[in-house]
């Protein structure tokens, strides 16, 4: 069962420590890097609340950020205002995930991997084909959200609000994760048939946890949205799904923290390697290899894993 253990808040306090003050010194290029960072983690924070805690991978929560992006947009072109465009995004992201989710949870294992990545797939080709989304040309323009005395278009204020908004869904999943429900969830992940049997609804469960993990994406969505201030289908294949996995599996998969520090290591060394090579995936590829041969619990979770043995 999940526990926000004091390392684990620590680790992740600090991490928002140094990304803020970066966000505070740093120069424009940090500063975007920073609010990269930030959305990026957003979405891994999504994904593993499907997959690390209720057992659900998902190769479509790209194109499900992709719908929080798109719904803000068209809101905004349809004259709504930025805030409640924001929230008209991240529920057409709530109702796209809680409709492939409940298609989705028919299949188990590998086959809900390819139902996901097949409607994600589906979700793509309307957004590349569609006239009313822009089609491969995108809609750009797009304004951010309206706060009072400061000045959202600056990029110091816009990664300290992409931290802010970071640090609320984090707090927010693991209170959830803590409750009833998040505890109901990681049994019915744990043992779906000893769960159902002592009379937890397992499909609802299931289905409500990947609702909430597609809200958490939309409003990664929405975040990316207002970052860019142009969204294309691109934003939206599946690569950007498999890249959110892939940052989960290197951060460390079912603690809630390893999703910041997966998106810290791959952006991080994302942008150093590319300095000097076109290839830096191959490191990429090598770090995930070790991570995953040293036993699959992530760099946060063999960090945690030896700080335990330390401290027996």
């Amino acid at each position: 069962m999940f526990r926000l253990t004091r390392p684990r808040l620590a680790v992740f306090v600090l991490s928002l420590a140094m990304l803020t003050c970066i966000a505070l010194f740093g120069g424009f290029f940090a500063r975007e890097v920073v609010a990269e960072i930030a959305i990026l983690a957003i979405l891994v924070i999504a994904l593993d609340v499907a997959a690390g805690f209720g057992g659900m991978v998902s190769l479509g929560h790209g194109a499900i950020m992709g719908v929080g992006a798109y719904g803000f947009g068209l809101a905004c072109q349809s004259g709504i205002a930025a805030w409640p465009a924001a929230g008209i995004g991240i529920a057409a992201a709530a109702l796209t995930g809680g409709m492939i989710g409940t298609v989705a949870i028919r299949a188990q294992g590998i086959f809900f991997i390819m139902v996901t990545l097949a409607f994600g797939q589906m979700i793509w080709t309307v957004t590349h084909t569609a006239t009313w989304t822009g089609g491969d040309d995108g809609m750009s323009g797009l304004p951010r959200l309206p706060l009072p005395l400061i000045d959202p278009g600056d990029p110091r204020t816009f990664a300290l609000l992409a931290l802010a908004v970071l640090a609320a869904v984090f707090l927010i999943a693991a209170a959830l994760l803590c409750s009833p429900f998040g505890r109901a969830l990681q049994a019915v992940h744990e043992n779906p048939l000893r769960a159902a049997a002592i009379g937890f609804p397992v499909q609802r469960l299931r289905i409500a946890a990947f609702t909430l993990s597609s809200a958490i994406a939309g409003i990664a969505g929405v975040i990316m949205a207002q970052h860019m201030q142009f969204i294309s289908p691109t934003m939206m294949v599946w690569t950007a799904s498999g890249e959110a996995l892939v940052v989960l599996i290197l951060g460390g998969i079912g603690t809630l923290v390893g999703p910041i520090i997966g998106a810290m290591a791959y952006v991080g060394l994302k942008y150093w390697a590319s300095g000097w090579t076109d290839h830096w995936h191959i490191l990429i590829g090598v770090l995930l290899i070790a991570v995953v041969m040293a036993g699959g619990r992530g760099l946060f979770g063999q960090a945690e894993n030896a700080w335990r043995h330390a401290d027996r």
